[in-house]
């Protein structure tokens, strides 16, 4: 990545906020920013590029002007992160919705999890 992205996430939410911590451990390059779905910034940032309301069970990636959803914003972020992370991004070649159905299940029951 090689401009600032900007990661929309669950603010309430405890693994969101460790994937948050964890994007900024792994960001030595400083590309990211963040932003709670919840906050103000959040939801004009997203209102902008998003014209259908978006529920906070999604991390949403916004990347040169394009909007990155479920499992496509995480590995999207993976890619752009520092050490063997990048790796991960192999598994853009399952089809998204298996993908997505693996994320909503995890967004379904992140708050009993975590």
């Amino acid at each position: 990545m090689d401009t600032q992205a900007l990661i929309l996430f669950d603010g309430v939410c405890n693994l969101c906020n460790r994937f948050v911590q964890f994007v900024i451990r792994h960001d030595r390059k400083k590309q990211f920013r963040f932003a709670a779905l919840q906050s103000a910034a959040g939801k004009a940032l997203l209102a902008q590029h998003e014209p259908v309301p978006l529920l906070p069970d999604s991390v949403v990636l916004l990347y040169k002007g394009k909007v990155y959803r479920q499992s496509a914003a995480a590995l999207r972020v993976f890619k752009g992160l520092d050490g063997l992370w990048p790796l991960l991004y192999i598994f853009i070649l399952i089809p998204p919705f298996i993908r997505d159905a693996v994320y909503r299940l995890i967004a379904r029951k992140r708050y009993r999890i975590f």
